[in-house]
């Protein structure tokens, strides 16, 4: 898990320069996800760092709460019943920090393949931890596009365009579609220049594209038809239009969003 966890701290320490020095008026800016700001962005990605804390470190209290959040007593922005909307931009980053350390050290102690609850699915420990690193990769582009700040592009994509690819046939069932049985060949070539691929060689449906493109793709902060991306087949270019990297309901990209 190490090197899953150091990666999740890299990510971490990359939002943590996009929002250094911002002002309070800043903090409330909305970013380019439609009803957010960067306060609502910390506490967001900081409550479910709560709850994936409480869920590593005490199985069985999580179930409990998880069990009373579907019942409506509460939801994730209000997990443990932590009162952090009045907080300051500068005491809310402490106070996420101090949390994302807390899920980390957790998540250390675990074995790659210990299972974890959550509110869908239950996770391996490095699922887990590689999905918080999603997050928090898609989440701190929406900080950074807000404030048209110079995001990191690293190999720690890999992370992000792993999940993006083995997401296809989620992307499908969660619009109630089939999921295609034909495999696709995606091809990335990382920030350092390395192809990641995925598929095989001799499928006839292709993505193929710069690791940061997808990504954003994926993560629905880009449309497919925005992105630069080499597609090759109906099937290859219907996933693109449906990506959809993490659980919710199904959503789309918004149009014309640039930046980064």
């Amino acid at each position: 898990m190490r090197g899953i966890c150091d990666d999740l701290d890299g990510e971490t320490e990359a939002l943590r320069e996009v929002v250094a020095g911002l002002t309070e008026d800043e903090w409330r800016l909305p970013t380019p996800a439609e009803g957010w700001d960067t306060h609502e962005t910390i506490i967001h990605l900081g409550m479910a760092d709560v709850a994936a804390s409480l869920a590593a470190l005490d199985p069985e209290n999580f179930e409990t709460t998880k069990e009373e959040m579907l019942k409506g007593d509460g939801d994730l922005h209000r997990f443990g019943g932590l009162d952090v909307r009045s907080m300051s931009g500068a005491d809310l980053w402490n106070w996420f920090a101090d949390e994302r350390n807390r899920m980390t050290e957790a998540f250390r102690a675990l074995d790659p393949k210990d299972r974890i609850p959550w509110f869908g699915p239950d996770m391996s420990a490095l699922s887990f931890a590689t999905a918080r690193l999603m997050e928090t990769w898609s989440h701190g582009h929406d900080v950074a596009d807000t404030f048209g700040a110079e995001y990191p592009r690293t190999e720690r994509l890999r992370h992000v365009a792993h999940i993006g690819v083995t997401t296809r046939g989620w992307s499908y069932v969660n619009r109630g579609l089939q999921p295609p049985e034909t495999p696709i060949r995606v091809e990335l070539t990382s920030p350092n220049g390395e192809l990641w691929e995925w598929g095989p060689e001799n499928s006839e449906e292709i993505v193929a594209a710069d690791a940061y493109e997808f990504c954003l793709v994926v993560t629905q902060r880009r449309q497919a038809r925005e992105a630069e991306l080499d597609i090759r087949g109906d099937l290859a270019a219907e996933w693109m239009e449906i990506a959809q990297a993490f659980a919710g309901p199904a959503t789309d990209a918004p149009e014309g969003r640039v930046g980064g």
